[in-house]
């Protein structure tokens, strides 16, 4: 499988730890950034074009990570094709 993961500064941590469980588990994890953590980055920034990856099938699912869940979710639900959803 070849998921796209994409965090601010607030999900940095949580999905650095999920692409290494994914890479060890085989899958090829798609690290759609924050790289760094800067407290002035934008969810936006990173979750947009994992939304429109998704929707091109460039990666076959999408787990964005955000300080709240619900940032994300509303950036990712603006590109056509796209549902979001909190967990």
């Amino acid at each position: 499988m070849r998921p796209g993961i994409a965090a601010d500064h607030g999900g940095l941590e949580l999905k650095n730890r999920l692409l290494s469980e994914l890479r060890t588990m085989g899958h090829q994890g798609v690290d759609f950034g924050a790289r760094e953590p800067d407290p002035d980055d934008d969810y936006p920034d990173f979750v947009v074009p994992l939304a429109i990856a998704v929707s091109k099938d460039e990666v076959e699912r999408g787990v964005a990570v955000c300080g709240s869940g619900v940032g994300d979710c509303i950036a990712a639900n603006k590109v056509p094709g796209i549902r979001g959803r909190s967990a």
